[in-house]
């Protein structure tokens, strides 16, 4: 697991680094780039069913499935989280990460296989490959807020 953080991390390294020395023309914000309120939200859809298809998390999220106003709740959250925290004006209402995820025990290959089902879908909406790496790292920025040290 150790190996797989360090060479996430030497990736986005390597990635921040190239990004730098390339002029940016791109004037969007993440969240125009991500399809703005509809595309976030297909985004997030897909992303909660990766989740349900991933035999090694899909524990996790199963159980919401039971409780509809709980999992609409989370849901909403989740899109409202992306959309606040990709530049747009939509107002995120859900708690912190570290009190969200309190108690959870969330390892750190669960977080890595959720981090994998989302840059898959961002892969399957054609979401460009610099919009990728910005979401990769503000998901790699999270990951002491959600992951149980």
């Amino acid at each position: 697991m150790k190996k797989q953080f360090k060479f996430l991390f030497a990736l986005l390294l390597i990635t921040f680094s190239l990004s730098a020395q390339t002029p940016n023309t791109e004037t969007k914000s993440l969240f125009e780039r991500l399809g703005g309120s509809v595309g976030i939200t297909a985004i997030v859809d897909d992303v909660i069913q990766a989740h349900m298809n991933n035999p090694a998390i899909n524990a996790r999220f199963k159980p919401y499935m039971d409780q509809p106003e709980r999992f609409a709740e989370i849901r909403q959250h989740t899109i409202e989280f992306f959309s606040a925290g990709s530049g747009g004006s939509v107002e995120y209402k859900g708690n912190d990460m570290t009190t969200t995820h309190q108690g959870m025990n969330i390892s750190a290959t669960e977080y890595m296989y959720v981090i994998d089902d989302i840059m898959g879908v961002l892969k399957k909406h054609n979401i460009d490959y610099e919009s990728q790496k910005d979401v990769l790292g503000i998901l790699w920025s999270l990951k002491d807020t959600i992951i149980s040290k």
